[in-house]
């Protein structure tokens, strides 16, 4: 044998021999014993196809919470529209809480001198022209007066102080108003002081009759 022919079987035999570990490696990647990495690295499609699931699920919860964000902002934009709102309307109450007072004492004053405002007293007049501009005012600030006399007893707008017996009215009517009632907007801000009308007692019901008292005596 040559040397040319010795050369090329070592060659041949130390090829076998590097091949022998990579078969090896082979046949346990086939029968499940070898690492997921190793099968992704071999088959590229299938990498393909975990990043672009991994992806979509990622996308999918990212637009949920935006959703999520975007309703939450929705929502805080609506109430405090609505907190804005409700402020402007009522901004005015406390102060209009405390001139009502006042418009009380104008009333009376305009009440109690009625001889004095037949005969034409500047005062008077003068004091019924400030009352209806103070009204007007007021108006326009949306404070409205209840109305209140000859109406049913309604709790949430009447305080009773007193009860009346009255043949003319039915029972839990209000008779006279003895301090007005106001409502600014749709908000109770003073109850109307009222005197409501009860059913007349009738000497039937709180004494008995003579002839019962008679039939008594004789028994």
């Amino acid at each position: 044998m040559s040397k040319k022919q010795e050369k090329a079987e070592k060659n041949d035999s130390a090829r076998d021999e590097e091949q022998i570990p990579e078969q090896a490696a082979g046949a346990a990647s086939a029968e499940g014993d070898g690492p997921a990495d190793g099968v992704l690295e071999t088959d590229p499609v299938k990498a393909l196809e975990l990043k672009l699931q991994l992806a979509e699920q990622a996308a999918a919860q990212s637009h949920e919470r935006l959703l999520r964000a975007s309703a939450e902002y929705d929502n805080f934009k609506k109430r405090a529209q609505r907190e804005a709102e409700e402020f402007r309307k009522f901004a005015n109450e406390t102060l209009i809480k405390e001139l009502l007072p006042v418009i009380d004492n104008l009333e009376r004053a305009v009440e109690s001198s009625g001889t004095a405002k037949d005969g034409g007293n500047g005062i008077v007049q003068g004091v019924e022209m400030t009352l209806r501009e103070i009204y007007k005012i007021l108006e326009r600030f949306n404070l409205k007066a209840l109305d209140s006399e000859g109406k049913p007893f309604d709790p949430n707008f009447h305080q009773a102080v007193l009860q009346e017996e009255s043949e003319e009215h039915p029972e839990n009517t209000v008779l006279k108003e003895m301090q007005k009632g106001y409502l600014l907007h749709d908000r109770l801000i003073r109850p109307a002081m009222v005197v409501v009308a009860k059913a007349p007692i009738k000497e039937n019901d709180s004494q008995p009759s003579v002839q019962a008292s008679a039939d008594q005596t004789d028994d």
